[in-house]
């Protein structure tokens, strides 16, 4: 498994694995298309690989601020370290930054235990901030932090 910059090769794989990943709160593919080509300078899409696009990160690098904006991995390929690269090649991209944010579902009991494991604690908490009204834990980290 490799982790590196998304091409517009990778399109279609984000796509579909931000579908899955993400349900009613999916970005457009013209949306994550416009990322991965570059149309906003401080976000960068990583791919994690096995053969296909099995995961990917996107990561927003503002200053000394890092948001890391979205993880997924396809669910055939969770548990086997796939979000742990994801989240190095995003502190790689954080280099010189303090501080790694980022929003995750309150009923997400694994995505919250993976991040407090690496050391991300709760900053905040944004009432109603998914289509469906579930509340997101805000988590910061120093970008000292590693997967």
């Amino acid at each position: 498994m490799t982790v590196g910059p998304a091409t517009a090769a990778d399109v279609a794989a984000i796509v579909r694995l931000e579908d899955v990943c993400q349900g009613p709160d999916a970005w457009s593919e013209s949306l994550v298309r416009d990322g991965v080509a570059g149309g906003v300078p401080t976000v960068h899409h990583l791919v994690a690989r096995a053969g296909e696009v099995v995961g990917y990160a996107v990561v927003s690098v503002v200053d000394d601020v890092v948001e890391l904006q979205r993880i997924g991995v396809d669910p055939a390929h969770r548990r086997g370290g796939l979000a742990s690269a994801l989240l190095e090649g995003v502190l790689a991209i954080a280099d010189g930054a303090e501080r790694v944010l980022l929003e995750v579902r309150e009923d997400n009991t694994g995505a919250l235990a993976f991040y407090a494991a690496r050391g991300f604690t709760e900053l905040a908490r944004r009432q109603r901030y998914y289509r469906d009204g579930t509340t997101a834990v805000v988590m910061s980290a120093p970008t000292g932090a590693r997967a």
